[in-house]
């Protein structure tokens, strides 16, 4: 199933998650870094979703506070917090 998450303050402008059997199938980050993007999502295909958010959370990118895989981790949250 497709997600679309809008990230805050950071340079990607949108998040699309591809997840089937609570697995994440592919990753695309909107206006990020696309090298860093490539990699994350080659890095977490076909891994578990609440593993992947874990791993990524609280991860800062200079004083923003929060990154791109933050906000991944932080969209994840919310796709697994509203499938309970």
């Amino acid at each position: 199933m497709k997600y679309t998450y809008k990230p805050s303050n950071v340079c990607a402008t949108e998040i699309i998650f591809d997840i089937k059997n609570n697995k994440l199938m592919d990753l695309k980050v909107i206006n990020g870094c696309q090298g860093s993007s490539k990699g994350i999502a080659r890095l977490i295909k076909n891994k578990k979703i609440d593993d992947v958010a874990t791993a990524l959370r609280h991860i800062e990118c200079e004083n923003r506070h929060t990154s791109c895989p933050d906000q991944i981790a932080i969209a994840l949250e919310k796709i697994i917090k509203n499938r309970k």
